[in-house]
């Protein structure tokens, strides 16, 4: 399946054999303090800076089936973000993966991000769109 959308991240976890745990990293674009010009005037139009890592979260797909859902959950921590990296796990048994189970996943995520070793992620911006990042 091609994964053109969150109705279709949504819906391929949920085809999967066994039960899926997806894995959020929310991120702020950010201009570093050392900035040129030109990193400056690249980071106004929305087309450079650094991705800093300010919020994670692992959800059941079924608890997130909309996007607006994750988005709505997302501004009630009051952490503003730009860019959200996802990821999933798969279950055994027919279970899913217990949150517990999620968090040296979301720490790997994390570090990766700040990394910039992003290409293993469906990457969505705050309107819900998918979208690719160069690193």
């Amino acid at each position: 399946m091609v994964i053109e959308s969150y109705s279709d991240l949504i819906q391929a976890a949920q085809q999967q054999e066994e039960p899926q745990r997806l894995l959020f990293v929310l991120a702020k674009a950010e201009l570093p303090e050392d900035a040129t010009a030109s990193q400056t005037s690249r980071f106004a139009e929305q087309q450079g800076g650094a991705l800093d890592p300010v919020l994670c979260v692992d959800k059941l797909p079924q608890e997130v089936a909309d996007f607006s859902t994750l988005l709505a959950e997302s501004e009630k921590t009051g952490v503003d973000w730009d860019i959200a990296f996802i990821a999933s796990m798969s279950g055994r048994a027919g279970q899913a993966p217990s949150s517990d189970e999620a968090d040296q996943p979301l720490t790997l995520m994390v570090n990766k991000v700040k990394a910039g070793s992003i290409a293993d992620f469906v990457t969505v911006n705050k309107q819900g769109e998918l979208i690719q990042l160069f690193a």
